[in-house]
């Protein structure tokens, strides 16, 4: 009999660890319990400064369901998709401007302005201490842009505005701003040398393992190999002092995440595509100002082209992860992806009511394809830590209360 390996096991090689996909033909370590299940993952993907809310809309459901101009590059996989309105993060409501506007937007903990910070636990470190330990990293944390320092005129520190995930209330998550070092930490280089490809140096233990799989498995190793091989030269030219766009940037942070959660190497992602008071320039968009400033005209035509470049990015992602094959499914069907902003409207800074997307069913527990309404259900059924409960009780993680909330998002 053939040696039993995981699933997801690691080829390791001088110096290098390659954590594998989800390889159905290979026999499981353990014959039963939670090891040998498909894990569910969850990332928060977030845009600082709000949307163009006169193009963020959906109506209808499944294959019938229509999306607004902003909403559009999520046709591929609308079925998969819910365009979730009217909910809140109450304690923000009213607070000041900006940071105080999120630095609890995944925490729902009231803040306080003044020296240092002080805010909770947010929903994506709770998934991480409890099912992150189930990985070899907790959870995987990235940003687009550096963070801001110092404190606000409305008196709040602008590491609220900065940090989406904190591990504490005074200290946020530690992240990377770096996708090369995101990747390296995912892949690490063991023998201190010049780092060398990975997916080259473990090619020869990858040829013995084709002879042990089924020609769907081989194809399935064959193609996650040429994806990590394109990650590679494209972190190369960074590392060269080439140039990489804006574009280019951000769909390498989604490539890493699709790789972490492909590999088993993290279940917990935060995405910071852009910080609140964002200075992130967008020329190949043809807009001159930068993402603070364009937000303050939230309805023009440029503003709302970054909004849909930023919802391009959560489509290339779930269209990445759809790709990738993984026990009856694609690794899309076990995951929750959770893109918000910190408010609606820019140009008066409203946050009576946030822009919410869910894409993924996490294994089936989740009903997708929809357009889900909550302006109008009442300020105690539209909290958002309400959504946050429901979707950590689909995790595995009951709690009888979460920030604000102590229900569940009715209807979901």
């Amino acid at each position: 009999m053939r040696r039993a390996v995981s699933r997801r096991t690691v080829l390791k090689t001088a110096g290098a660890a390659i954590a594998l996909p989800w390889l159905e033909s290979l026999p499981v370590l353990a014959a039963s319990g939670p090891a040998s299940a498909v894990p569910k993952r969850v990332a928060v993907l977030f845009m600082g400064n709000g949307v163009s809310g006169n193009h963020w809309w959906s109506r209808g459901r499944g294959a019938a369901m229509e999306l607004s101009t902003s909403l559009q590059p999520l046709e591929s996989v609308k079925r998969k998709v819910n365009v979730i309105n009217g909910l809140f993060n109450r304690p923000a409501v009213g607070m000041g401007i900006h940071p105080a506007q999120t630095g609890n937007l995944l925490s729902g903990v009231p803040l306080h302005p003044g020296p240092g910070t002080g805010a909770g636990i947010t929903f994506d470190q709770v998934l991480a201490d409890r099912v992150g330990r189930h990985a070899p990293l907790p959870s995987l944390v990235i940003a687009s842009e550096p963070p801001a320092i110092g404190h606000h005129e409305t008196g709040y520190s602008l590491a609220y505005s900065s940090h989406l995930s904190w591990q504490s209330a005074t200290l946020p998550t530690p992240g990377f701003v770096s996708p090369q070092h995101a990747f390296d930490c995912l892949f690490p280089n063991r023998d201190g040398g010049p780092r060398r490809s990975i997916a080259d140096r473990v090619k020869n233990r990858t040829d013995c393992l084709d002879a042990r799989l089924s020609a769907s498995d081989c194809a399935r190793l064959d193609g996650y190999l040429t994806d990590l091989r394109e990650v590679e030269m494209r972190l190369d030219r960074m590392r060269c002092g080439g140039p990489l766009e804006l574009p280019d940037r951000m769909r390498l942070m989604c490539d890493i995440v699709a790789l972490a959660f492909q590999t088993d190497r993290t279940r917990v992602a935060t995405l910071v595509l852009a910080r609140d008071l964002s200075s992130l320039v967008y020329p190949f968009l043809g807009v001159r100002r930068d993402h603070h400033a364009a937000s303050h005209d939230d309805l023009s035509e440029a503003y709302e082209r970054i909004v849909r470049f930023h919802v391009r990015l959560l489509a290339y992602l779930a269209e990445r992860l759809e790709s990738m094959p993984e026990g009856d499914g694609t690794v899309l069907d076990h995951c929750c992806l959770l893109w918000l902003s910190n408010m609606w409207a820019g140009w008066k800074h409203d946050n009576m009511k946030l822009p919410v997307v869910t894409v993924g069913s996490l294994g089936g527990t989740l009903e997708t394809g929809r357009s889900l309404e909550y302006l109008y259900a009442g300020d105690g059924n539209r909290r958002l830590c309400s959504l946050y409960l429901s979707i950590m009780d689909r995790m595995g993680v009951t709690l009888d209360r979460f920030g604000d909330a102590d229900t569940r998002l009715a209807n979901l």
